[in-house]
C-alpha cells in the first residue's frame, strides 16, 4: 500500500514537471515563431530568445512620470520585450541602487529619466561597460559624451518659447509677472535661458516675485507660496504667473481660484488630463501650456533602445516636438477634451514615427496576432 502511494505521487510529480515543460516549450516555440514571421528582423533581435529592459525614472507621482512609464512599457512590450519600470519618487538613492542592480542584472538595455548627478553618470558608465544600452530622457548633458548612450528631450527651449511667447501675446510687453521655477534640473535650466532671453527682448516684463521646489508636495507647496504672494499685491498688480511646470500651474491654479483672484493669467509647461480638465473649468486663470505627449517620449525612447539593441545607428541626442495647447482652441470642441481627444484639436499630437523601422511595425503586427 505504501509503495503504491510512492508511485502514485511519483507519477504525479512527473506529470507536473512534464507539464511545466511542455508549457515553457510551447512559449519558446510561439516566440519564435512570433519572429519567424518577420522578414528582415535584425540579427541581434532574432537571435535573443527575451530581451529585457528597465526603465528607471527619478522623479516621480505626477501625470507626466505615469504617462512616460506607460508609454515606454507599452512600446516595448509591443516589440515582444519583457519591460520593468520604477520611479524613485525624487529619492536619489533609490535612484542610483536601481541602476546598481540594474548593472548586476541580465537587462538588455535601461531608459533612464531625470538622471541630473554626476553619480547618473558613473552609473551609465558602468551600464554601458557591461554592454547593456542605454536611452536616457531629460539627464545630465555629460551622458550624450558616452559611446552609445542617446540622450533625448522635450525641445525645452521651444516650449519655454512657446508659453512666454503667449503671455506677451496676450498681456502685452509691459506686465508684472510671478515666475516659478526651479533650479538644479537639465530641462530646468534650458527653460531658464530662454525666460531670461526673453526679459532682456522684453524690458517692459517686471518679475515681481518668483518660487520653485521639486518634492513630492510641490503643487501644495506651490499653492501655499502664490496664496502668500497674492496677499502682497492687490488686484492690478500682478498680470501674469509664468510656470516652466505643469506642477507649479496646478498649485498656482488653485491659489488663484480659492483667493478669488482668476483675473490673473498662468502660462504653463507640460499636460496631463488633469491639467486639461482645470484648464478648461469655468473661469479657469490657466490659459496656455506648452506641451509634448509624454506617452510618446516613452515610446520612442524605446524604440531608440530596440535599435540600439539590434546594432542599428542611434544619434547621441534628440529632441521631441513641442506644441502650445490654448484655452481659447479648447473652447472650440463639442465635447471636453483630454489627453485621448486633444489630436482633434492639435494637429500631430501624439503621434510620431521617429525611429519606428519597418521591422518595428512588422513585429509589433506579429506581436498583435
Amino acid at each position: 500500500m505504501i509503495r503504491t502511494k510512492s508511485r502514485l505521487k511519483f507519477q504525479t510529480t512527473m506529470m507536473l514537471v512534464l507539464a511545466v515543460a511542455v508549457l515553457i516549450a510551447g512559449c519558446g516555440a510561439k516566440e519564435e515563431n512570433v519572429k519567424k514571421k518577420v522578414e528582415n528582423l535584425p540579427a541581434r533581435i532574432a537571435e535573443k530568445e527575451q530581451i529585457n529592459i528597465k526603465v528607471i525614472r527619478k522623479i516621480g507621482g505626477d501625470d507626466h512620470t505615469a504617462q512616460f512609464l506607460a508609454g515606454a512599457k507599452q512600446e516595448g512590450e509591443a516589440l515582444g520585450f519583457k519591460v520593468d519600470t520604477f520611479s524613485a519618487q525624487n529619492d536619489t538613492a533609490k535612484f542610483l541602487d536601481a541602476l546598481e542592480q540594474a548593472a548586476d542584472s541580465n537587462v538588455d538595455g535601461v531608459i533612464i529619466s531625470h538622471g541630473d548627478d554626476p553619480a547618473t553618470v558613473a552609473a551609465v558608465k558602468k551600464l554601458r561597460d557591461k554592454g547593456i544600452e542605454v536611452v536616457a530622457f531629460d539627464s545630465v548633458g555629460e551622458l550624450a559624451d558616452i559611446p552609445g548612450v542617446t540622450l533625448t528631450s522635450q525641445d525645452d527651449e521651444a516650449l519655454a518659447q512657446y508659453a512666454l511667447d503667449q503671455l506677451v501675446k496676450e498681456q502685452g510687453e509691459v506686465a508684472n509677472i510671478i515666475y516659478l521655477w526651479v533650479d538644479g534640473f537639465p530641462p530646468m535650466v534650458r527653460r531658464n535661458a530662454v525666460y531670461k532671453d526673453t526679459l532682456v527682448k522684453y524690458p517692459g516684463l517686471k518679475e515681481l516675485e518668483r518660487f520653485g521646489v521639486a518634492s513630492e508636495n510641490t503643487s501644495v507647496e506651490t499653492q501655499n507660496a502664490v496664496a502668500a504672494m497674492l496677499t502682497k499685491y492687490p488686484k492690478g498688480e500682478i498680470d501674469a504667473i509664468y510656470a516652466s511646470w505643469d506642477a507649479f500651474a496646478i498649485g498656482a491654479a488653485r491659489a488663484l481660484v480659492e483667493a478669488g483672484r482668476t483675473e490673473i493669467k498662468i502660462y504653463g509647461i507640460d499636460v496631463s488630463n488633469a491639467d486639461l480638465q482645470t484648464i478648461q473649468e469655468e473661469n479657469s486663470p490657466w490659459v496656455a501650456t506648452a506641451a509634448v505627449d509624454a506617452k510618446m517620449i516613452g515610446a520612442v525612447d524605446a524604440r531608440l533602445l530596440a535599435k540600439k539593441l539590434a546594432g542599428e545607428e542611434t544619434p547621441a541626442t534628440y529632441n521631441l516636438e513641442a506644441s502650445l495647447i490654448t484655452q481659447e482652441s479648447l473652447k472650440g470642441a463639442s465635447e471636453t477634451v483630454n489627453l485621448a481627444t486633444l489630436p482633434d484639436i492639435i494637429k500631430g499630437w501624439g503621434t510620431t514615427d521617429a525611429f519606428e523601422e519597418d521591422w518595428m511595425k512588422a513585429l509589433k503586427a506579429a506581436n498583435a496576432k
